[in-house]
């Protein structure tokens, strides 16, 4: 295999995270954090390792009276998913491979 599993972004709310900014411009925390279905601090934890590691950008403003939280991807961490999701990807057709063999 030529591309190797991102350990930031493999822990599965981070991965679910990801697959949904793969996807949009930006995500709001609260949409994020409906659908990994974690909590507030969990989802927060998870946005700072992929915000430290360079991946994510998180801006907070007010909206609607109230203190919002957008993340999107930055460069950085499109591409490392995109790495990511091919290593997991050769991984899946290796196994396959092996399986078919047996």
């Amino acid at each position: 295999m030529s591309n190797a599993i991102d350990t930031v972004l493999h822990a599965p709310v981070r991965l679910q995270i990801a697959a949904m900014l793969a996807r949009a411009d930006e995500l709001e925390f609260a949409t994020m954090r409906e659908v990994t279905a974690v909590s507030d601090s969990v989802l927060s934890k998870h946005l700072t390792a992929l915000a430290e590691a360079g991946y994510v950008k998180i801006v907070k403003a007010p909206r609607d009276g109230r203190q919002r939280t957008w993340a999107s991807f930055t460069p950085k961490g499109r591409k490392a998913f995109a790495a990511h999701m091919r290593a997991i990807s050769e991984m899946v057709a290796a196994s396959e491979k092996a399986i078919a063999a047996e």
